[in-house]
């Protein structure tokens, strides 16, 4: 009776919005076998052909290191998946500190595609790495996609795996990009360990519901009603959060962590005035760098060397 109700309620939505809007934007975006990563990649404007030679350069790097493959159960019985880097020893830190870099990936993308570059600049300053495919990507179990809203509850599960592996004396660091830095900016709400001692947002979102307000607006010339009150609804039976239930410059109101905001000005898919209004709400200790000319989740490839100052000089400011 209860999924039948469902149902309903779900049928009703696309009838009040118009079946074909609503269907055809919410299956290309939520749900796991529709989404497409060429598309996503065309949309975000991104020319990636420039890094190549680099980008292959550094996976070829990151993958001689030993590394595992990892899982978790979440918090809704899905299997999840990670590959973890442990420490290189010739880059361990003299005073022996243990510390490990969670990084979580943008949509329609996994855990080992988004941290190939800034892999170098983990592993070589004595990080472990952790690299997470978030729900309904890559070999994570699911169907809908968590934007988010649903990925700040796994995040919680690979902190407690870093303590089963590494002991609780670990210094940790949560860095997300695009989809994933509104992940690791919606987790800063949560209660966090101690061991959590930074959070690095690149190209993160507000919401589900702003930014696809805005793709509605800017690559598909459409108002967002009715299409968005529908899709909200729809997956509210069908994933279980609604689409601004969980909004990162909210969040950051509770935040308690340090935070780095990183974005590109030249970013068309998540518009840098997101980064200034979360950063703008953020209540803990924050720093923000804007990559001049850099599109969606370029910053890091654009001015590597601000980049990587950057992160730097937040790390030593908190580790």
């Amino acid at each position: 009776m209860g999924k039948l109700l469902n149902a309903a309620a779900c049928a009703g939505a696309l009838v009040v919005a118009g079946v074909g809007e609503t269907a055809y934007f919410y299956n290309r975006t939520m749900v796991r076998n529709n989404v497409d990563r060429e598309r996503t990649m065309k949309m975000a404007g991104t020319d990636w052909s420039q890094y190549w030679t680099l980008i292959q350069k550094r996976k070829a790097y990151l993958l001689s290191q030993p590394h595992e493959d990892v899982y978790q159960t979440s918090f809704d019985d899905l299997k999840l998946h990670a590959s973890y880097f442990p420490a290189l020893p010739e880059y361990k830190p003299a005073d022996g500190k243990k510390k490990v870099a969670i990084c979580f990936h943008g949509y329609t993308s996994m855990g080992l595609s988004d941290y190939v570059g800034l892999s170098d600049y983990y592993l070589k300053r004595g990080f472990a790495m952790l690299l997470p495919d978030a729900r309904a990507h890559g070999d994570s179990e699911g169907r809908y996609i968590g934007f988010g809203c649903l990925d700040r509850k796994d995040a919680l599960g690979w902190i407690k795996w870093v303590f089963q592996k590494c002991g609780k004396d670990v210094e940790i660091i949560l860095h997300g990009t695009s989809m994933g830095g509104a992940t690791v900016l919606m987790t800063s709400g949560l209660e966090l360990p101690p061991q959590v001692k930074g959070i690095v947002s690149d190209c993160g979102f507000t919401s589900p519901k702003e930014v696809f307000t805005h793709v509605l607006k800017s690559m598909y010339h459409l108002p967002a009603f009715p299409i968005i009150p529908a899709a909200n609804v729809v997956n509210k039976r069908l994933a279980g959060y609604g689409m601004d239930e969980c909004n990162a410059k909210r969040e950051v109101r509770k935040a308690k962590v340090p935070i780095l905001f990183i974005h590109g000005s030249k970013d068309t898919f998540v518009p840098c005035q997101m980064c200034h209004e979360i950063y703008a709400n953020c209540a803990s200790p924050k720093k923000k760098l804007i990559i001049d000319g850099a599109a969606h989740a370029e910053s890091y490839y654009k001015a590597t060397e601000k980049y990587e100052k950057a992160l730097t000089e937040f790390f030593d400011g908190i580790l």
